[in-house]
């Protein structure tokens, strides 16, 4: 059996079109013009101040950079009803449950704000543990999957076995990579699938055939 570990935006919660909405913001506070879901993926990577440097083609001083994350996430928390689940998220949960594998949700989305969105889905019961982000804004994943893997080991319920990473973007394979855990990325995220295949693990159209290719089918 596995143990799933999710991420959450742009993994199991729909959000792209409101990520992009909130980029635009943060954009046009600077006196840039907007972008589209395609540029935002073509560009997008972490740490995300590297992000924004690569839309505007040059370096961003940390007084720019704080600016640009209070915008964006002012503008996102504000639109947080125009997104839901990805379309076969339950579905996908529900597989893992019932090929007898166990799950936690890791997302650098801030942690007081991940666990009751995660709830309000009614996600939270399916998962050993949620983990959002409690570190400074824009960092990668990798700290923090060491971090949450250990609180699974510590945690009541046992994760049922091996790890596996399902996300969007390559920084969730290379913080796999670094724990030496397995890795499946899901193309409907921040990353289109040929930036996704250079991180050399499975890269899967949907979350439930993710599931299967993280090694679990229902009995």
């Amino acid at each position: 059996m596995r143990h799933i570990v999710w991420d959450w935006n742009g993994t199991l919660f729909d959000d792209l079109h409101i990520v992009v909405a909130s980029v635009n913001a943060s954009l046009a506070r600077f006196g840039e013009g907007p972008i589209d879901a395609d540029q935002y993926r073509a560009h997008y990577r972490r740490p995300v101040p590297r992000f924004y440097e690569s839309l505007l083609g040059r370096p961003i001083a940390e007084p720019m950079w704080q600016a640009i994350d209070r915008v964006f996430h002012d503008t996102y928390h504000a639109s947080l009803d125009a997104a839901g689940l990805t379309a076969d998220a339950a579905d996908a949960v529900a597989a893992v449950a019932a090929a007898g594998g166990t799950q936690s949700i890791l997302s650098m989305w801030w942690h007081d704000q991940l666990v009751p969105a995660v709830r309000s889905f009614g996600l939270e019961g399916a998962m050993l543990l949620v983990d959002g982000h409690r570190g400074l804004p824009g960092e990668s994943k990798g700290v923090h999957l060491a971090a949450h893997l250990a609180a699974l080991a510590r945690a009541d319920g046992d994760p049922a076995g091996p790890p596996v990473v399902i996300g969007d973007i390559t920084d969730d394979a290379e913080a796999a990579a670094a724990a030496g855990v397995g890795c499946v990325l899901y193309d409907g995220g921040s990353q289109p699938a040929d930036v996704l295949a250079l991180a050399g693990v499975p890269v899967a159209g949907t979350l439930v055939e993710a599931v299967r290719l993280a090694g679990l089918a229902p009995a």
